[in-house]
């Protein structure tokens, strides 16, 4: 098989590539960036997913095209996430009919859900994103059952959060704070139940939805997760540094957030301070029945599989050259609120 991974400099896109070389296949990467982790043999397409000319070049004579494109809400670019999570797939699905593509799976997010009125979130569940990211990721989902409409063999993947070895972003964040001895917060008494994916978990479902023919849509969560609170105080002890998790009251918090980002005083994005105490997480039986899938990490085994890497790594987590997810967001204001937590009484 011949695949193409976009976003494949990316966290996901990256770890992807190299499931896929692991497993004997072909592959090429179409990104604006390089990395000095890809794969020899893996051939590199640099330019932008929304240039017809080096989409087509991209997506020539191969097999399966991993989708994996994505403006972050990190980003906090409204154009940028129209243009790129919209526009860009409308294009690449274009492309990938003309070359005679045999399967696209697409990886959307559980940002298209919002807060869901009930849990757990079914294949049946009616989207309804409540902020701009969730909103570009539904109208590239659309764009996706046109395009299935046309002809073309397109399954969707919504992740839950993702995490694994090598997850930072705002992720990077928090496992600086608990390294480091600082308390962490939840907003609320933290009883959300909150559902992640492991990455490696996330890459078996995308790898068995390109072997599989026909048009699906799949929700990928754990099936093992508790409470926010009981995931942060499972981190707190696996790292045992004195780390303790504490309760903001959220309404305050949420509207603290909101406007630390308005100010571009800490690295938040709307769907930090509009999820972060609700819950959402996945019936994932479908998923189980039509590909034979599994989840083998746990929310907490998730976790802490996240911080050791981080603590392996440390030292080279602030490389400006990669994406979002690959690198410590910058915490601005945070540093004193981190400060604070190790300075009052819990």
């Amino acid at each position: 098989m011949i695949a193409l991974v976009t976003g494949g400099s990316g966290y996901f896109g990256s770890l992807l590539v190299h499931r896929l070389v692991a497993d004997g296949h072909t592959v090429r990467v179409l990104d604006l960036n390089d990395v000095d982790d890809r794969p020899d043999g893996v051939e590199l397409v640099q330019g932008d997913i929304r240039d017809a000319a080096v989409v087509a070049r991209a997506v020539a004579g191969v097999d399966v095209v991993f989708n994996n494109v994505a403006q972050v809400p990190l980003a906090k670019d409204l154009e940028l996430l129209r243009t790129v999570n919209v526009d860009g797939t409308v294009l690449l699905l274009a492309e990938c009919r003309r070359a005679g593509v045999s399967k696209v799976v697409h990886t959307s997010s559980s940002a298209v859900f919002g807060v869901p009125r009930s849990n757990p979130v079914l294949p049946s569940t009616v989207p309804s994103p409540i902020e701009a990211y969730g909103h570009a990721k539904l109208a590239a989902e659309w764009a996706c059952l046109d395009a299935v409409r046309e002809g073309l063999d397109v399954t969707i993947v919504r992740p839950r959060t993702i995490l694994g070895h090598g997850r930072l972003g705002i992720f990077g964040i928090l496992f600086e704070w608990v390294a480091d001895g600082a308390d962490i917060f939840v907003l609320g008494d933290g009883s959300n139940r909150y559902q992640f994916v492991h990455a490696d978990d996330l890459a078996e479902v995308c790898v068995l939805a390109g072997a599989t023919a026909g048009p699906a849509v799949f929700n990928a969560g754990t099936d093992r997760f508790g409470t926010m609170r009981e995931s942060l105080e499972s981190l707190c002890t696996h790292a045992g540094t004195g780390s303790k998790v504490r309760s903001l009251p959220a309404g305050p918090a949420a509207l603290g957030m909101k406007a630390a980002a308005g100010l571009h005083l800490a690295p938040f994005a709307p769907y930090h301070w509009l999820m972060y105490s609700k819950s959402l997480w996945f019936d994932i039986q479908h998923v189980r029945d039509a590909l034979g899938w599994q989840p083998k990490f746990s929310n907490d085994e998730m976790l802490a599989d996240s911080y050791d890497w981080f603590l392996a790594n440390r030292a080279g987590t602030a490389d400006a050259g990669r994406s979002h997810h690959r690198t410590i967001a910058k915490q601005g204001a945070l540093k004193l609120l981190k400060t604070a937590t190790r300075i009052l009484p819990g």
